[in-house]
């Protein structure tokens, strides 16, 4: 997924209606994650780097000037949290779910020895993120892993190639699942997952 856009950034569509993934997600929770706090992580970022010589960069661009540079922090937060959002909105599908087929399938099954082996250090992953956070299925030097993340830190900040997230953050799944991280880990892995997303992702 690559962003060339520039300053002022706009909230992107949702790819899919608010109430597209129920009853797993509801347009509830869609409501408060997507209308709520992420378009609050655009609005902030253009506050932050407004007349600054990061306005001239494209959203990637601002996340890879400012990772790891505590100066910046609040900016590469918030543009990390814009990037973050729009790709886990991407990464789930009301027609995912199910086993990968072709060439990802067959690397899921190289990188992790079968598709049950995947799902269980996904799930792993996003359970023992402490706190916020993210848990990635990644591609690096050619194999798939599986890594989480802290707060707004992604792949894309630390060189690595995302294919799909799942949003650990508990305003993703509270309303739904309460303090049950478990379960909303269960169902996203194995009922919205988006394939189409992951494959055109590591092409």
């Amino acid at each position: 997924m690559v962003d060339t856009k520039k300053a002022p950034f706009s909230l992107p569509a949702l790819p899919y209606a608010d109430n597209a993934l129920d009853p797993y997600i509801s347009s509830n929770t869609i409501g408060f994650h997507y209308r709520k706090h992420h378009n609050a992580y655009v609005a902030k970022l253009n506050e932050l780097i407004a007349g600054t010589d990061l306005a001239d960069l494209s959203l990637e661009e601002v996340i890879k000037k400012t990772a790891g540079n505590a100066e910046k922090a609040g900016i590469f937060n918030n543009a990390a949290q814009v990037w973050n959002h729009t790709f886990y909105w991407n990464s789930l599908s009301p027609k995912g779910g199910g086993n990968p087929s072709g060439a990802l399938g067959q690397k899921i099954e190289d990188s992790f020895e079968s598709y049950e082996n995947f799902i269980k250090e996904f799930s792993t992953a996003g359970m023992t993120q402490f706190g916020s956070g993210w848990a990635w299925l990644i591609e690096e030097n050619g194999k798939l892993k599986i890594t989480k993340t802290p707060n707004a830190v992604n792949p894309l900040s630390q060189g690595q190639k995302a294919l799909l997230t799942i949003d650990v953050w508990e305003h993703a799944y509270y309303l739904d699942y309460q303090n049950r991280r478990n379960d909303y880990l269960a169902t996203v892995l194995d009922k919205l997952l988006n394939w189409e997303f992951a494959e055109k992702n590591l092409d």
